[in-house]
């Protein structure tokens, strides 16, 4: 499918998606991409070593700690933070490349990088992804099979701290339905670019041809 038309001066938006661990947000951005055209996922940087079937430049960027650290001191991160004494961060170069070719730059990030991120860009489209209930979320964590009851535990914990950052979302999505879950997140970004604060170009166009036409 192809991108929307919009009236927008061209430049993409800006969507962070955030959600707790076993949401399936990962799902969700992979099925959205292969789905619909105009989209651009953002790969994060990190000091963690690669996992098994992960790869440079696809997952995330790999580098060492001292390549991130001087990324930070240079301004070349949009936002970063520190997991379990590895650094993630969100690099500008590759997200303003993106946006303004007219790609809509998704970041998959954690609620606290999001935050920040809004503090940056306002207009930011913020959407947390969820599973419909608390116990489904468990069932899903339990039935990946390679978490020991401790780290679903530790996982379960965490989510109950990020829920509390929900309400500063712009919207929540309940992924209980992997097509739908889909086909929402896609109208849900396109209706953002029929926004009048979006376009606001357009709007000064229009009425300058309104104000030319009758008064001719």
């Amino acid at each position: 499918m192809g991108k929307a038309q919009d009236t927008s001066s061209g430049q993409g938006i800006l969507i962070v998606v955030s959600g707790f661990s076993g949401a399936g947000k990962g799902t969700v951005m992979k099925k959205l991409m292969q789905e619909y055209d105009g989209y651009a996922l953002s790969v994060s940087a990190t000091t963690r070593a690669p996992r098994e079937g992960e790869e440079h430049g696809r997952e995330y960027f790999f580098i060492d700690r001292e390549t991130f650290l001087g990324m930070i001191e240079n301004e070349a991160l949009y936002e970063y933070a520190e997991y379990n004494g590895n650094f993630y961060g969100t690099p500008r170069a590759y997200v303003d490349e993106q946006r303004e070719c007219g790609r809509d730059v998704i970041l998959e990030i954690e609620v606290q990088g999001a935050e920040k991120i809004k503090k940056t860009f306002p207009d930011t489209v913020l959407i947390f992804v969820t599973p419909p209930t608390a116990k489904e979320l468990k069932d899903r964590l339990i039935g990946r099979g390679s978490e020991t009851p401790e780290a679903v535990f530790a996982r379960l914990s965490r989510a109950a701290e990020e829920a509390k950052y929900m309400p500063f979302y712009d919207y929540v999505m309940v992924n209980d339905d992997l097509d739908r879950c889909v086909r929402e997140l896609n109208a849900i970004i396109k209706s953002e670019h029929m926004k009048a604060g979006r376009n606001k170009e357009f709007i000064l166009r229009i009425t300058d041809e309104l104000r030319t036409i009758t008064t001719d």
